[in-house]
């Protein structure tokens, strides 16, 4: 018997992956194209921010004024007559008391309304919105509306005058600080708290050792921004005194607006220059601190 002898099956070829399709000769590339977006940001850094910073380093050290058409190199002869005269201290001196009253008060301000409005009632919730109104107002109308409220004499005095004026500030941005603490006391674990209830703690010990050693990055950015924003104050201090009385509340930027409206332009950059150096040197040892006292805590 015969038997037809099968028919070979032949292995068919593996279907093959479809090819890419090619890019497009021009396309840009998916993973660099975002820096083309931010070509315009840096744009307006350099033109707005990084090249006016460069001719303030430059013009601080000419006899650029608007009494004179040629601007010439002095050398630091600005920086002597400033200090010569006890102009440039005496301001310096200023801005640094103005700056440390500013961050004692905000941040003082600003705890307590964190801890007295903690609970999520719907009269927190409100009180909440009506303490950030001022965040949102122009420090120049907080400023005006505070010099049409106070008494003259609570501006006019050469002690307290700059007492009241950082109390202001103060005032205008506790509600930031505020917020700031409110999210670093909701963060606190529960578990934590209730440890501490179970140990036998008081309410007022749970307190000063628990929650407020874990507040410490609050503090650093409530601290740091107070401090830093406020030497580069202006508009409360303009809207309120002026600089005034007898210009005892006449920080760095009162004293450069003043300067530069004289046409002394050279003299004016050299306190900004000086400001900005001012600033950079307390910014770095202030958060070092802060940041260490956390590790710490």
């Amino acid at each position: 018997m015969s038997t037809a002898s099968p028919t070979p099956v032949l292995d068919r070829p593996a279907a093959a992956h479809p090819a890419p399709p090619r890019a497009r000769r021009g396309a840009i590339n998916r993973s660099t194209h975002p820096m083309w977006f931010l070509a315009p940001a840096f744009a307006i850094l350099l033109v707005f921010f990084f090249l006016p910073t460069v001719f303030n380093f430059i013009y601080a050290f000419t006899d650029w004024s608007g009494f004179k058409a040629q601007i010439n190199p002095v050398g630091f002869d600005n920086f002597t007559d400033l200090a010569g005269n006890g102009t440039l201290f005496r301001a310096l001196r200023i801005t640094v008391v103005y700056a440390v009253l500013v961050a004692i008060f905000q941040n003082v301000f600003g705890f307590a309304l964190a801890v007295l409005l903690e609970r999520d009632t719907w009269f927190n919730r409100l009180a909440r919105v009506f303490f950030l109104i001022p965040v949102l107002m122009s420090a120049l109308a907080v400023g005006y509306i505070f010099r049409a409220l106070l008494p003259p004499e609570w501006l006019g005095d050469t002690t307290w005058t700059i007492v009241v004026v950082a109390v202001i500030h103060g005032w205008k941005w506790m509600g930031l600080s505020m917020l700031i603490y409110l999210a670093g006391l909701k963060t606190i674990p529960e578990d934590i708290m209730e440890a501490a209830t179970i140990d036998g703690a008081s309410r007022w010990r749970t307190f000063w050792r628990i929650r407020s050693p874990l507040l410490a990055p609050a503090v650093t950015f409530n601290v740091a921004t107070a401090l830093l924003g406020s030497m580069n104050g202006f508009d409360i201090v303009q809207a309120t005194t002026g600089g005034g009385p007898a210009r005892t509340t006449e920080i760095l930027n009162i004293f450069i607006y003043r300067t530069f409206g004289q046409g002394l332009f050279a003299q004016a950059t050299t306190m900004s220059l000086v400001l900005f150096l001012l600033v950079a040197l307390m910014a770095f040892p202030v958060i070092y601190f802060l940041r260490k006292r956390e590790e710490i805590l």
